[in-house]
């Protein structure tokens, strides 16, 4: 089976930088490069396929041509495609929201909520994130707190550092400082409850839209769970797997999913069957469900990424 490189679809939201592209080699003419969507076949955002002989084909197409098959037996139970890789740039600071539920999206905006996973690729002096809250608070001292806008007294600080990871629950109230730069893995879903936005405007002169009443129905007004054990994996769960690994490495790509490989710093080469391909850093390659057994060769970094089964 073929071995796909990815062109990634880019956000040019206004909190982002030019890392992205200056430091990862993404090729946009959006100004800012906030975001890079490295895997997706979200309609908000596809892949699509660099190389021959499907240059030019989305990702989504591919599968829909190929058959589910390629998305193995763990990929193929969801409805949707599950996963969704982004490179992540904050130049300023992102808005402070919240995640809903599978259950709570479903009901409420007919598609699924968001579990995902954060692992800090780049951090300037002092940055920090925030990652639930410091202690227990009542739903009316959360509601006081973004009226007053004075909810980030309250919320846990986190500083960070380049191998940082943060795995990230519906309900958890989270949101990335400026001066960071990330890898996300996370379920396919475009869905955020936004609470707090520090007063900023949009490109046309307009606040950005909250979403306060949903997030008080989702929101754990608790500090964030920290005792997570996910073996020699970065995470896994029901929807992904993700594993960092250094060049050069064997592994088999099997029946039970696909494989997703992030590059993160470095070049190299995979081979695959008669295929052979060379990567570099900000490159996304993908293996369809079956390919068998690959050679990574060269000095690079990467995420490798799979459907998760717990």
């Amino acid at each position: 089976m073929p071995i796909l490189k990815l062109k990634p679809a880019c956000k040019d939201y206004l909190w982002g930088g030019e890392r992205l592209r200056n430091e990862y080699y993404i090729a946009s003419n959006k100004h800012p490069l906030a975001e890079a969507w490295m895997l997706s076949c979200h309609p908000d955002g596809p892949s699509i396929i660099q190389n021959e002989p499907f240059n030019g084909m989305s990702l989504a197409d591919y599968i829909r041509i190929q058959g589910r098959e390629i998305l193995g037996s763990d990929g193929i139970i969801f409805e949707d495609f599950p996963i969704l890789i982004k490179l992540i740039d904050a130049r300023e600071n992102l808005s402070i929201q919240v995640h809903p539920s599978n259950l709570f999206a479903m009901k409420n905006e007919g598609q699924y909520g968001k579990t995902e996973l954060w692992y800090i690729l780049e951090a300037d002096p002092g940055a920090f994130l925030y990652y639930g809250f410091q202690h227990e608070i009542t739903p009316e001292e959360f509601t006081r707190r973004i009226r007053d806008n004075t909810l980030t007294e309250v919320l846990n600080a986190v500083r960070v550092k380049r191998g940082d990871v943060f795995f990230i629950t519906p309900g958890t109230l989270h949101a990335i400082g400026k001066g960071i730069v990330l890898a996300e893995i996370q379920q396919n879903s475009n869905l955020t409850y936004r609470v707090f936005d520090y007063g900023r405007l949009d490109k046309d002169g307009r606040s950005r839209t909250l979403h306060v009443e949903k997030a008080l129905k989702v929101t754990h007004l608790c500090p964030p769970r920290t005792d997570w054990d996910f073996g020699r994996h970065l995470a896994r769960c029901q929807y992904f797997t993700t594993d960092c690994f250094e060049g050069p490495f064997r592994d088999v790509c099997d029946e039970e999913s696909f494989t997703s490989f992030l590059i993160l710093s470095g070049n190299g080469e995979i081979d695959c069957g008669r295929e052979h391909m060379s990567m570099r850093k900000g490159e996304s390659l993908f293996l369809p469900a079956g390919s068998g057994a690959y050679c990574v060769t060269g000095n690079c970094a990467l995420l490798q990424t799979r459907v998760g089964t717990i």
